[in-house]
């Protein structure tokens, strides 16, 4: 009997292995299957289009980038991603209109993505801003001679903010404008995204009448420094009373991010690798963002700033970047408000964005 019902539970459980593998089988044809249609979608055929991707020999190291426009002619934009290490090859269907515009360049920066995937944890001792500074120097410098332009558009988002003020900084011979959205200045910025977070954590608990929780964030929200033992409790219930986060982003295009052409599950892991990887050595207490700001490198820009911010940004809120917008001096600058935009607007509402990129960047663009 005891053979009998072994034989009977290995037929059983080869029989579950057989329908787990048929189900996974299934489920990697239908992805295939959307793919196909996805590159269709996104193809550009134009005559004097660029659809390309590949490594670029940057900093010492092989660094991904993409390249699709649908005219040559157009200026080039490169996008400097948020995270840090948060690529945006995977979310950025909703860009498709934008290439009829620009030339758009992703980059996915050391640490992150694909360029991660390529070197891994080797990367550790060049992790710095310093470092990834001069990667975005050299990536315009091969993006004027790969693309034939004189000068590039820079747009930073978030994380990417804060390293491209660095970049155009340093090489402001490079660029036609800069371009921030959801702007990282430094320590303040995040003083200000805590104060605001508690602040919307005790309405929050109001609301649902939780007195436990009123009664761990008023201490808090009297004196909301960042420190272990508040970030703690902002985190408890951040989740117990379902404040927005990340994964909640809506974003918006035609192609849902599992579906993107040429992206597979490899790349999904490095993707949340390189996320984890980068936070390590960039972000935190600890991290530069955290410790430099970007006054100290000067407030005179000798070209074109234009901040595109949210007014309902709660991970960068846009306080301290219009201050300090208040305080720089270019030779052209504008401070565009997007009324309901969140920290996420390139992504939750490209077409919004882009018609701020077409009405005030495209002109500045010589071409």
């Amino acid at each position: 009997m005891p053979r009998k019902a072994a034989r009977l539970i290995g037929v059983s459980l080869l029989g579950v292995a057989g329908v787990l593998v048929v189900v996974a089988a299934a489920g990697l044809g239908f992805r295939a299957y959307r793919q196909h249609l996805a590159a269709e979608t996104l193809a550009i055929r134009s005559p004097k289009g660029v659809q390309e991707g590949g490594f670029v020999d940057i900093g010492g190291i092989r660094q991904w980038i993409q390249i699709r426009g649908e005219d040559r002619d157009n200026p080039v934009l490169l996008f400097v991603h948020g995270g840090p290490g948060g690529s945006t090859l995977a979310i950025s269907s909703g860009w498709r209109p934008w290439e009829k515009h620009f030339t758009i360049v992703q980059w996915d920066q050391r640490g992150a993505g694909r360029t991660y995937g390529a070197a891994g944890d080797a990367l550790a001792p060049t992790m710095t801003l310093e470092r990834m500074t001069q990667d975005g120097v050299e990536l315009a410098e091969y993006l004027r001679t790969h693309l034939h332009k004189d000068k590039i558009v820079l747009v930073g988002h978030s994380w990417g903010s804060f390293l491209g003020i660095h970049i155009v900084k340093q090489r402001p011979d490079l660029f036609y404008a800069y371009v921030g959205t959801g702007q990282v200045v430094g320590r303040v910025t995040f003083e200000k995204q805590f104060e605001i977070t508690i602040a919307h954590l005790q309405a929050l608990a109001h609301s649902a009448g939780n007195s436990e929780a009123q009664a761990e964030l008023a201490p808090i929200v009297a004196r909301p420094l960042i420190n272990p033992q508040n970030r703690l409790v902002a985190d408890k219930w951040s989740k117990a009373l379902g404040l927005p986060s990340i994964e909640s982003v809506q974003l918006a295009g035609p192609i849902p991010p599992p579906f993107m052409p040429d992206f597979s599950l490899l790349d999904w892991y490095n993707w949340r690798k390189g996320m984890a990887f980068s936070a390590k050595y960039l972000r935190g207490r600890e991290g530069p963002m955290f410790k430099r700001d970007v006054a100290s490198l000067g407030l005179a820009f000798p070209i074109p700033v234009i901040f595109i911010e949210g007014d309902t940004d709660y991970n960068t809120p846009a306080g301290p970047a219009e201050q300090l917008f208040n305080q720089i001096t270019a030779p052209h600058k504008e401070f565009v408000w997007v009324h309901g935009g969140s920290h996420f607007i390139p992504f939750e509402r490209p077409n919004e964005f882009l018609a701020e990129l077409v009405t005030h960047v495209r002109p500045l663009a010589g071409n």
